[in-house]
């Protein structure tokens, strides 16, 4: 029988392979699409958090990226706040209307909580598009400043357009934002969360405060989605309310539930293949919505629990019995 891979082994040979990637094959538009599906990983491991660890359904998750990308923006036109500053800013302002959001809409379950979220994320797009004299309404906000890195002996390095400094950016948030999720599923609180997810009324009845721990999932999601928001538009450089529309909440929404709910490197693949897929068929783009739908559909018929939500699952139920609980206590 074949010796199982630490899952430390398998994450640093992963993150080496991704890092050597623009060494052994440096072409700007791949590097590009990569870093694109990088925040496609990025917001999925938010939402995971909320759908995947939590069992709360949520249609308007591109809300908190909106909100995180205006966030640095306006701070950096109006205030020249940085790039490398403006980023705690973004995650606390969208955590923070992850948290106000909840605090009504947690009171709904299943399909109505579905709907509040689905209004949610097109109350925050159509704001965004009608504060002209804040947003430039219809039109974005222009001229936002890209990252700056100070390297010793060569002075300040602009990332301008160039698409290796951004690749790098995303894969070191996205490896940390990786271990912190992972660490959190594998906590105390990553238990109560998955107890709320099967059961909330069981849980509720061995003592979990249900209610505060969804509210914790809803900020932690969110200011996730609002560090991807800040590095979207500072890479973009330029942003519009049309960039977080009801598909990217789908979309991403689709990146959790292929790769698996719960499971943080599920959702990264998910993320990869479902980023990297519509540039793969770009040769045959009149057809490319069909083979993208088609492509979700076999999946769903072959494997509905996801690339890795058996694995997910059986691990959960792992951590539940005696002998596991013992060498935890």
């Amino acid at each position: 029988m074949m010796r199982r891979i630490p899952s430390h082994l398998l994450w640093t040979a992963t993150v080496s392979f991704a890092a050597l990637l623009p060494v052994v094959h440096p072409n700007s538009y791949h590097l590009d699409v990569l870093t694109g599906a990088g925040l496609y990983a990025l917001l999925a491991m938010g939402l995971n958090i909320v759908v995947g660890f939590t069992g709360l359904l949520h249609l308007g998750y591109a809300a908190f990226f909106a909100i995180g990308a205006y966030t640095y923006a306006l701070l950096n036109l109006h205030l020249k706040c940085p790039f490398w500053i403006g980023l705690a800013p973004a995650a606390a302002f969208a955590g923070i209307a992850g948290v106000l959001f909840g605090i009504p809409a947690i009171r709904v379950r299943g399909d109505y909580l579905a709907i509040v979220t689905l209004g949610f994320g097109e109350i925050v797009r159509i704001a965004f598009t009608n504060l002209e004299g804040w947003t430039g309404g219809p039109n974005g906000l222009l001229g936002i400043a890209h990252p700056t890195i100070w390297i010793p002996g060569a002075g300040a390095y602009d990332f301008g357009v160039s698409s290796m400094p951004y690749y790098y950016l995303v894969l070191a948030v996205t490896a940390i934002v990786a271990v912190v999720c992972h660490r959190m599923g594998c906590s105390r609180v990553g238990r109560a969360w998955a107890a709320i997810r099967e059961d909330e009324l069981a849980a509720a009845c061995s003592g979990i405060n249900t209610f505060q721990l969804k509210l914790l999932a809803q900020g932690c999601g969110a200011a996730i989605g609002g560090i991807a928001g800040a590095i979207f538009a500072a890479k973009q450089g330029t942003i519009t309310p049309d960039s977080f529309d009801f598909i990217l909440s789908v979309m991403v929404l689709a990146m959790v539930v292929l790769g698996g709910l719960g499971s943080v490197r599920g959702v990264i693949t998910g993320a990869l293949v479902l980023g990297v897929l519509p540039e793969v068929l770009r040769d045959v783009e009149q057809y490319r919505m069909l083979l993208f739908g088609a492509v979700m559909i076999i999946m769903m018929r072959i494997r509905p629990q996801g690339l890795f939500g058996a694995i997910q699952i059986r691990r959960e139920l792992l951590a539940t019995t005696p002998a596991a609980q013992a060498s935890h206590s």
